[in-house]
């Protein structure tokens, strides 16, 4: 099965939305703008219902199909990121500091895209919800809306998003059941001495020291905590201390990013931070605060629902072209807090040769659009099929 020829049909005017998107992002859960344009868009392919400021900014939308039937959730996120644009395009960011440098604009047009099909055409029983989420790269707008009850308040029984893929092929899809993306938590250690004049070090109790010893032993966690066949990253990836050559500082600090896949290696990676720290901070006599802040949780792919999603991906792009035991990154991503409250799937859509995401010259390509519309109006058919 090709791309859906209506949804063909209307590339163009998915273009349309996407680059008016691309030219107006806006950040974390502040995408009142963007929420307006879905919002519009939505009343115009006549939806039944929309529901806004759900998280903030976030929108469910409602479309009834044929007689009884669950509702499935459809996830777009809409935010973009703190950098400034530097492709050069029509259609760049008109705000100073800001850009779609990860196909946000991208994924909301695939689901506008699949909503005006589906109110058009409600070849399905049952119901679909059709999620707009800001905040998805800092703030966690997935958490708020869940939160705020939207799984209970749709009645949603299972949940599914796309994320796009520069460097594969146009219209592959990658994806593979189970533990998808990692969690990510971050480490801060904020360690004070004595101060004093570096020709005398025997008068002071000196941070810097402590620090970067702190800092090669958090690496032992990895390779001497961790069982070879588990996954755990701990990068540190700030170290802050002194502000001239000849004085030892009062003060230091570090920062670190720890990403694993298990609630049991995550809840041992915070342990040994903890014991590794306070252990070297009596070492050298200094004191040493520790805030460990949990991020999000690990996106787990549930297994049956990842299959049926991989059927159609199949169906639409051909068995060559679907990778069901990919993609599996220690980047981190929100939609995991949907997928604790309810069954779905995760996958990534390749949109050809480009820039990655987060970088300044990334643009999502267009072409893409109508595989991943097509991809989530089939899903819904598929699961709700009329007379199942």
């Amino acid at each position: 099965m090709p791309v859906i020829n209506r949804i063909a049909d209307f590339s163009e005017d998915m273009k349309t939305w996407r680059r008016w998107m691309h030219a107006h992002p806006e950040l974390g859960l502040e995408c009142h703008q963007t929420a307006a344009y879905v919002v519009a868009r939505l009343r115009e392919f006549g939806v039944d219902e929309v529901h806004e400021k759900i998280g903030v900014s976030g929108v469910v939308a409602i479309i009834n199909g044929q007689g009884v039937g669950p509702t499935i959730g459809l996830r777009a996120d809409m935010d973009a990121l703190p950098m400034q644009e530097m492709t050069g395009l029509d259609h760049a960011s008109q705000t100073e500091g800001l850009m779609h440098a990860c196909g946000h604009d991208g994924h909301t047009t695939m689901l506008l895209g699949a909503a005006r099909y589906l109110a058009e055409t409600r070849n399905f029983a049952g119901r679909v919800a059709l999620i707009f989420q800001p905040a998805e790269e800092n703030s966690g707008g997935a958490k708020h809306m869940c939160d705020e009850g939207m799984m209970d308040r749709f009645d949603i029984k299972e949940v599914y998003a796309l994320h796009n893929l520069p460097g594969e092929e146009l219209g592959a899809f990658i994806t593979s059941p189970g533990p998808l993306m990692a969690a990510v938590d971050t480490l801060r250690v904020n360690v004070t001495g004595l101060g004093g004049h570096a020709a005398y070090p025997e008068e002071c109790r000196d941070p810097i020291m402590a620090l970067v010893s702190m800092a090669q032993a958090l690496q032992s966690i990895v390779s001497r905590n961790l069982p070879p066949m588990e996954q755990l990253v701990i990068s540190v990836t700030q170290v802050h201390g002194g502000t001239v050559d000849n004085v030892v500082p009062e003060t230091a600090w570090l920062e670190a990013t720890i990403r694993s896949f298990t609630p049991e290696v995550r809840n041992m990676a915070e342990k040994r931070a903890g014991e590794i720290i306070s252990g070297l901070a009596a070492a050298f006599d200094v004191e040493a605060e520790v805030i460990y802040e949990r991020g999000y949780p690990a996106t787990v792919n549930h297994s049956k629902q990842t299959e049926i999603a991989l059927e159609v991906a199949r169906e639409l792009s051909g068995e060559d072209r679907v990778d069901g035991q990919g993609g599996v990154s220690m980047g981190a991503e929100d939609f995991s807090y949907m997928l604790e409250e309810r069954p779905g799937a995760y996958l990534f859509l390749g949109q050809g040769d480009g820039p990655y995401v987060h970088h300044p010259q990334y643009d999502f390509n267009d072409e893409a659009a109508p595989y991943g519309a097509s991809f989530f109006a089939k899903l819904v058919e598929r699961l709700n099929s009329v007379g199942r």
